[in-house]
């Protein structure tokens, strides 16, 4: 039997893929071990959104082949779809397989050569299948690949091709197969998720697949990923206010607080469509958890266009933030940008944007000192007694209980949060 193991650098797509992946080299026969161990075949599941992660791709590369000189070493993702040429030069490196050679992974790691096909020309969504997951109570499904926003700073377009959505039929059977294998959440993700739909033959929304799923009542708790801001429907916010399936948890990339950053981004939307989004889900659904993405440091962002960012956050209720350091990528247009941020500015920037963004968090979390939230239990420690789980406007709680509860829903008074997990008592 021999030793696989996997290195994943990235977003929640690659790491989806990896599981998925981990699945099928299992399911052929493979036996698969911790990276840092000796293996017979290394496998990197590369990101490439900077010029920092391809380094770090290469890092692990290296560092396979000082782990085992005799190893098989394979590289995939997004660095190996983008730059394979450069790949392809390291002689520590056998084989650079593409994104869509995920599919037959169990079938490729161990043929000579490489293979990376032409994304672009990719025109149906063939999602990697993957029936178990490390949490064992929540299970991510990923319903769409590929982006067609060209974002100035982006080069996920290139690395993903073009979006592409699995069929609504086709993401119900995939819901009732986890639900059968006793999950209780599911969470639906994409690369792109808010355009799932428009590309299928009948076109669709992902609005109409989560009225779907929510009226199939198929899974307890439903969890949305990332949705661009301006493709969040009053339709779907008057759906998760009123549904008992829908978790009120909602991540929106929000990446800057200035308007001209945010149009040199290319991105969709201006501050005053952000303000007017956010108000309307805080109206509806004042205890949802609001998360964003931010950049720091963007090509050309001024004192006063990062001030505008600072402003805007401290004025608005998220619940958290993904900060951001801007790092350029080559091959996308705000590499060729004037005016680049200095490295220290960019660092220092990201440091002050993670301290609002800590205290945002804090008060958030204090608001449910008192109240009752309901938790689905993830694990259970038998050396405290404790168990831990999240509730489905996304706080982690801890609460003295039992490995019977696991897996399971239960009521919990919040006693209090240090910043980051709650604690609290089960209420009868």
């Amino acid at each position: 039997m021999k030793r696989v193991a996997i290195s994943t650098l990235g977003c929640k797509t690659n790491q989806f893929e990896s599981a998925a992946m981990i699945e099928q080299l299992q399911t052929a026969g493979y036996l698969m071990v911790p990276f840092s161990q000796t293996a017979d075949i290394y496998i990197i599941n590369s990101c490439t959104v900077t010029a920092r992660t391809d380094a770090e791709t290469r890092r692990l590369i290296r560092r396979a082949r000082r782990l085992n000189p005799d190893a098989r070493i394979v590289a995939t993702g997004c660095y190996a779809q983008v730059a394979p040429g450069e790949l392809e030069k390291m002689p520590e490196l056998d084989s650079v397989l593409g994104n869509q050679e995920k599919q037959q992974i169990a079938a490729m790691i161990e043929s000579t050569g490489h293979s990376v096909s032409n994304i672009t020309d990719i025109k149906q969504d063939e999602p990697l299948k993957l029936t178990s997951f490390a949490e064992h109570t929540r299970a991510f499904l990923q319903v769409q690949n590929g982006c067609n926003s060209f974002c100035s700073y982006c080069i996920v377009p290139y690395a993903r091709g073009r979006s592409r959505s699995v069929t609504p039929d086709e993401a119900l059977n995939e819901i009732l197969n986890l639900t059968a294998n006793g999950y209780k959440e599911v969470v639906l993700t994409g690369i792109h998720l808010g355009a799932y739909g428009l590309d299928l033959p009948i076109a669709t929304s992902l609005t109409a697949l989560v009225k779907r799923i929510d009226s199939s009542k198929l899974v307890p708790r439903l969890r949305i990923g990332s949705i661009e801001p301006n493709e969040v429907s009053e339709e779907l916010l008057d759906l998760m206010a009123q549904s008992s399936v829908l978790c009120q948890h909602l991540h929106l990339p929000l990446q800057s607080g200035s308007n001209s950053v945010l149009q040199r981004m290319g991105r969709r939307y201006d501050t005053g469509d952000f303000r007017a989004l956010v108000a309307r889900i805080t109206s509806i659904m004042p205890d949802t958890f609001i998360g964003a993405d931010v950049i720091a440091g963007f090509p050309g962002e001024s004192d006063a266009e990062f001030q505008e960012t600072v402003d805007l956050i401290k004025n608005m209720p998220f619940s958290d933030l993904h900060v951001f350091p801007y790092s350029s990528r080559p091959g996308t247009m705000a590499a060729s940008m004037p005016h680049h941020v200095p490295s220290q500015t960019i660092k220092e920037r990201a440091g002050i944007l993670r301290t609002v963004a800590e205290k945002k968090k804090q008060v958030f979390l204090e608001r449910f000192t008192g109240k009752e939230l309901t938790i689905l239990v993830q694990g259970y420690n038998p050396a405290t007694g404790i168990c831990r789980g999240l509730s489905r406007n996304y706080l982690t709680a801890s609460f003295p209980g039992d490995n019977k509860l696991v897996n399971e829903e239960v009521t919990v008074k919040i006693a209090g949060c240090d910043g980051e997990v709650c604690s609290g008592i089960r209420t009868l």
